[in-house]
C-alpha cells in the first residue's frame, strides 16, 4: 500500500455521534495515520482477501470512528516473547495466543517434539501413540479419573453437557452471565426483557430459539442463583461454570464455588468448570486445586496443547464410562456395562497435538507448581506497579489479575465521575480503545480485554511495557482525551 493511499478520513457521521473537539479529531487523524502507514501490508491483504476470508477479526467491536484501523495485525514469525508482522514490525505479546503460549512462543522443547513426529509420518486412522500417555497426565496432575480428547474447546464443552445429560437424563443446564464456552449454539444464551418479563433468548442470530429453551442463565457470584439451582433441581442436568471470566477478572467468588458444589452434589447436578483458560495455569491443578473445588467435569485446552488444537474433557470415571462404556478386561466375561453417548471426530487425538500436548505436560510435572507460583507472583506485580502509577497520575484505569492472567478495566469511579476525560460520548470506550492502538503503535501487542504473562517474558520486556503505557497515556493527554 503506498503512503497516498492511506486514508484518515473519519465518516462524518462517527463524527457527529462522538462530538469531539478538533483537538481530539486531530489526535485520531494523525493516529490513524501512523497506524495505518506502520501496518500498511497487513491492511492491504485484510482488504484484497475480504470477497472470500469472512473473518469476524476484521470487524469485532467495530466503531465508524476508527473504520481504518479495523483490520488483524498478520503475523509473520514468534518466538519467546516477541512476534513479528508482515511489514516487518517488531511486537512484545501479551495475548500469547489468548491464553495458550504459556511457555511463550515456539518453545525448543514443543519444537522438537513436533519435529520427531513428523519423521514419523502422520497416522490418522490408526490410535495416536502417545494418546494414553497424554490422558495419564492429565489425571496425574489434575486429579481427575478420566480423560476423553476433542480438537477444540467448544467440542469439549459440547461433549462435557452431553455426557451430563446422558448421566442424568435431564435437559437443563444453568450458564452464567458474563461466561464464555464456545460458540456452541447450546451456550449462546442471554436474558432479555420482553414486555417486562426477563426470557433467554438466543445470543446471536441463526442460533434457534428451541436450543436456549433449556437453559438457565444467572447470575454469577450471586446467592440467589443458588436458590434457582434449587428450584429447578429435578430439570437440571448440569451446572457449568467459567470459574473466573475473562470478561471480569476481579470476580474471584471463592465462598459461591463453595457453596454451589455442596449443592450440586446434593441435588445430583453434574458441576462442570470450564477451564480453557485457568487450567495448568493459575495451578497446576486449575482453578479446581486453587478454589479448592473438585468438579465433576473439567474442559481443558490452549496450554494443555502446546500450540497446538485440542479440547480435554475430564473427570470422573461415572461420568467419562458415557463416552466408551467404562472398564472391562481381556480373558475374561468382563464388559462395556454404562450406556454411551456419541463423541467422535476425524483429528481427536492428532499425532503432532498428542506429541506436543505430551512434551508441554511433561514439562509441567517436572517443574511443579513452581512454575506457576513465580509467574503469579511476578504478574501481580506488574500489575501492581502498573496501578501505582495511574493512581499516582491520575488515569481512570485499573489493572486486575488472577495469576498470570490480567485485565485493564476503568476503575469504578471514572464510570459514574469522569472528570479526568475529556469526552463526553462513549468515552470510556473509545479511550479504551484508542490507548489499544497506541500501545500497538507503541509495540505492544495486546488485543483484547485481557492479557497473558509468559514464562519468555523477561524484566526488561515488563519495563519497556511499563513504559509504552506511560507514553501511551501522555499522547491521549495531549490528544486532549485525558486531563
Amino acid at each position: 500500500m503506498n503512503v497516498k493511499e492511506i486514508n484518515t478520513t473519519i465518516p462524518q457521521s462517527a463524527l457527529l455521534k462522538a462530538n469531539l473537539t478538533s483537538k481530539q479529531q486531530e489526535h485520531i487523524e494523525s493516529l490513524i495515520w501512523r497506524y495505518t502507514q506502520k501496518t500498511a501490508n497487513s491492511k492491504r491483504l485484510t482488504q484484497k482477501y475480504r470477497t472470500v476470508l469472512a473473518d469476524p477479526r476484521n470487524a469485532s467491536g467495530f466503531n465508524l470512528l476508527l473504520k481504518e484501523m479495523y483490520y488483524p495485525t498478520i503475523g509473520e514469525k514468534a518466538i519467546g516473547s516477541k512476534i513479528w508482522d508482515i511489514d516487518g514490525n517488531e511486537y512484545l505479546d501479551f495475548t500469547m495466543g489468548f491464553g495458550v503460549n504459556l511457555l511463550g512462543h515456539n518453545p525448543p522443547l514443543i519444537k522438537a517434539a513436533l519435529q520427531e513426529q513428523l519423521t514419523k509420518g502422520i497416522q490418522l486412522g490408526p490410535q495416536a501413540e502417545l494418546a494414553g500417555e497424554v490422558a495419564q497426565l492429565i489425571c496425574e496432575l489434575t486429579g481427575m479419573e478420566r480423560v476423553a480428547i476433542s480438537n477444540t474447546g467448544t467440542e469439549a464443552v459440547m461433549a462435557a453437557l452431553r455426557i451430563a445429560r446422558a448421566a442424568t437424563g435431564r435437559q437443563k443446564t444453568v450458564i452464567f452471565s458474563g461466561s464464555y464456552h464456545g460458540h456452541f449454539d447450546g451456550t449462546l444464551a442471554k436474558i432479555k426483557t420482553v414486555e417486562n418479563t426477563k426470557k433467554v433468548v438466543p445470543k446471536y442470530p441463526g442460533v434457534p430459539s428451541n436450543w436456549v429453551q433449556d437453559i438457565l442463565v444467572l447470575k454469577y457470584g450471586e446467592f440467589e442463583s443458588l436458590d434457582i439451582i434449587k428450584t429447578h433441581a429435578e430439570e437440571l442436568a448440569a451446572v457449568i461454570v467459567e470459574p473466573v471470566q475473562a470478561s471480569n477478572i476481579n470476580l474471584q467468588p471463592h465462598d459461591f464455588l463453595h457453596q454451589l458444589r455442596q449443592l450440586t452434589q446434593e441435588l445430583g447436578i453434574v458441576l462442570i468448570f470450564d477451564e480453557m483458560v485457568t487450567g495448568f495455569r493459575i495451578h497446576l491443578g486449575g482453578a479446581q486445586a486453587w478454589f479448592g473445588v473438585k468438579a465433576d467435569l473439567a474442559t481443558y485446552g490452549k496450554i494443555v496443547g502446546g500450540g497446538l488444537p485440542i479440547g480435554i474433557i475430564a473427570g470422573k470415571a461415572t461420568y467419562l464410562d458415557h463416552i466408551d462404556g467404562g472398564w472391562w478386561n481381556y480373558g475374561d466375561e468382563s464388559k462395556p456395562q454404562t450406556e454411551t453417548t456419541f463423541l467422535a471426530g476425524t483429528y481427536c487425538k492428532h499425532p503432532l497435538t498428542m506429541a506436543s500436548a505430551r512434551a508441554i505436560l511433561q514439562y509441567l510435572k517436572a517443574q511443579g507448581n513452581q512454575l506457576q507460583e513465580q509467574l503469579n507472583q511476578r504478574t501481580s506485580k506488574f500489575v501492581a506497579r502498573l496501578n501505582a502509577y495511574f493512581d499516582a497520575d491520575g488515569v481512570p484505569l485499573q489493572m486486575t489479575n488472577f495469576g498470570s492472567l490480567f485485565g485493564r478495566c476503568f476503575s469504578a469511579n471514572s464510570i459514574t465521575n469522569s472528570q479526568s476525560l475529556n469526552l463526553q460520548n462513549s468515552a470510556l470506550l473509545i479511550v479504551n480503545e484508542l490507548l489499544s492502538y497506541h500501545l500497538l503503535d507503541e509495540g505492544v501487542f495486546l488485543r483484547g480485554s485481557s492479557g497473558f504473562l509468559s514464562t519468555a517474558h523477561s524484566e526488561k520486556n515488563l519495563d519497556d511495557v511499563i513504559e509504552s503505557v506511560k507514553s501511551s497515556i501522555e499522547k491521549l493527554r495531549q490528544g486532549g482525551f485525558l486531563i
